[in-house]
């Protein structure tokens, strides 16, 4: 059983096209169920560009579209 904590440290991908996307930056719980509904990752673009673009909407992952959580990275299919 992992720590809220240790979800931070963790890179999300996406398997569908191999793209990173990001650490996980907050965790959405059902406080009366004690379940994680979804993971945020950040909504930012890596490119050189994107200091002169808005920022972009966070990235909210149902909890449904995690593969696998491993030792380093969350693999997700969205």
């Amino acid at each position: 059983m992992s720590k809220l904590i240790d979800f931070r440290r963790k890179e999300v991908i996406n398997i569908c096209d191999a793209r990173r996307l990001g650490c996980v930056c907050d965790v959405d719980i059902d406080c009366c169920s004690g379940t994680i509904n979804a993971i945020v990752v950040p909504g930012c673009a890596n490119s050189f560009f994107s200091c002169f673009s808005r920022p972009l909407a966070d990235i909210v992952i149902p909890w449904e579209n995690i593969r696998k959580i491993g030792e380093e990275v969350i693999l997700v299919e969205i």
